[in-house]
């Protein structure tokens, strides 16, 4: 088999099985797309290449002797700069953990290799996940690989570009606010957010507690869903660390009926700034799609999505940003981003009294039970994943584009599972994706119906590079 670098995580598996290809022809093929491209992206920050292919022909060795370790033996994959992973360093974008290197591995990250797959190397996040911009002072600016002067966006941005660019099959990430799914959307690759609580965050920085933990969950980018189907078993379940994890088994999704599925999409929430054409034709497209496949379908927007920017952007500054510092004092930061300090000089502005931040929780709760009301004549929920395609460079820090992610956000305030996938591409060759979201653990009709998706409107896009950016 030649080594076929935008194959799904899935088939490379397979193919190794096989033998069709080893292990170590794969991880070596992959280092070298990265060393090619990431002079460009600046989206591998963190990479061991020796120590890689160590791990590769480990991998080829033990299936030599009849050995299988799981669903992702030899498969390489990367990993964001927010999990801690032994041996490398786990910055989390920020300059006093520039030289932190973790003696343990992450619970997800170790699940991985204990599936068998191989680590690449570790990708590049904004300071501490902060913002939907990938940029810090520790290995600077990551770049779109469909245009150089726009963002690839954040967090998860070195994961989304260096995935679109072939560079790795599979990719570890954290979503509190659309920080996977935003990424997937501009990159044009898949993104997977499972529901909250069904991934174990242990070994994530920052710490999945306090206010981040009920917005959190662990994991996954990629090119293909099929990839989240094989991955999601591997790395979903209690770890006895993460107090948040909730021991469900999550369906298949093969056996999803789809012709039984209810359908509810809208194409704007009726917020400015209201999506492009563009996005609302993919929307459109899709809903059409899945009509034809023999979905009931609706046009509705939920009770309540007017709510969810405004509250997620009061809850995170309800402390006035003292638990921002605080995370910089525990890093040993005494220099952080101009973001960063943008973000903590906002928050102190908008400080709640405890009275304030006990009224702001009553509202996130009529919101959740608004939203949940209003699933439980609908199945899943088709809608877009920002306002826009990608951003250039800086551009999503102001209120008005901030806004635009609110797409996002809501599904974080629920918790539940949202899978993006690409399925066009604007008259600038931006890429254009569609948000799959399903009440809370039923990732599989998520996952179900994004795949469908996928293989009658989505589209496989190949980036090119240049050196138009400054």
């Amino acid at each position: 088999m030649t080594v076929e670098l935008f194959a799904s995580a899935t088939r490379m598996a397979a193919a190794i099985q096989a033998k069709e290809v080893s292990s170590e022809e794969l991880v070596k093929a992959h280092l070298e797309r990265i060393a090619a491209v990431n002079p460009f992206l600046n989206a591998v920050v963190q990479w061991d290449p020796e120590g890689s292919i160590r791990q590769a022909r480990r991998a080829d060795e033990l299936l030599s002797r009849g050995m299988w370790l799981g669903p992702l033996h030899g498969v390489p994959f990367t990993v964001k700069d927010a999990f801690e992973t032994a041996g490398l360093v786990a910055s989390a974008g920020t300059l006093g953990r520039r030289t932190y290197v973790p003696e343990a591995d992450a619970s997800a990250v170790a699940r991985l290799q204990a599936a068998g797959a191989v680590l690449l190397g570790k990708t590049n996040v904004p300071e501490l996940s902060l913002v939907y911009e990938c940029d810090n002072l520790v290995y600077g600016r990551t770049n779109n690989p469909y245009d150089l002067n726009r963002t690839p966006g954040g967090s998860c941005g070195g994961e989304g570009a260096i995935i679109a660019a072939g560079g790795s099959p599979l990719g570890l990430g954290s979503d509190a606010c659309g920080s996977i799914r935003v990424p997937a959307h501009y990159c044009g690759i898949a993104g997977f957010k499972p529901t909250n609580g069904l991934v174990p965050a242990t070994g994530h920085f920052p710490p999945s507690a306090g206010t981040l933990a009920p917005i959190l969950s662990v994991g996954l980018l990629a090119r293909h869903v099929e990839d989240f189907v094989t991955t999601l078993p591997v790395i979903a379940g209690v770890d006895w660390r993460d107090p948040s994890v909730v021991p469900v088994v999550v369906g298949r999704p093969e056996a999803v009926e789809l012709r039984r599925l209810r359908l509810a999409f809208f194409t704007d929430d009726g917020m400015d700034p209201s999506p492009d054409s563009e996005t609302v034709q993919a929307v459109r497209r899709c809903a059409e799609a899945l009509e034809a496949a023999g979905m009931s379908v609706q046009e509705a927007v939920p009770d309540g999505m007017e709510l969810a920017y405004d509250i997620m952007n009061h809850y995170l500054a309800a402390d006035g940003g003292i638990s921002l510092e605080g995370l910089l004092e525990m890093s040993g930061t005494d220099t952080p981003h101009p973001w960063t300090k943008r973000r903590i000089d906002a928050m102190r502005t908008v400080a709640m009294t405890t009275a304030e931040l006990g009224g702001l929780m009553v509202s996130w709760h009529l919101f959740r039970s608004m939203m949940l009301s209003f699933m439980e004549q609908v199945d899943v929920l088709l809608c877009p994943v920002s306002a826009s395609p990608a951003l250039p460079h800086g551009a999503s820090l102001d209120e008005e584009p901030m806004r635009g992610f609110r797409y996002t956000v809501a599904f974080n305030l629920t918790g539940w599972p949202s899978v993006v996938i690409c399925v066009g591409r604007s008259a600038e060759g931006l890429p254009i994706g569609v948000q799959v979201v399903a009440p809370p653990w039923r990732d599989d009709v998520a996952l179900a119906v994004a795949g469908y998706l996928e293989a009658v409107c989505g589209v496989s896009l190949r980036p090119t590079f240049s050196l138009r950016a400054s």
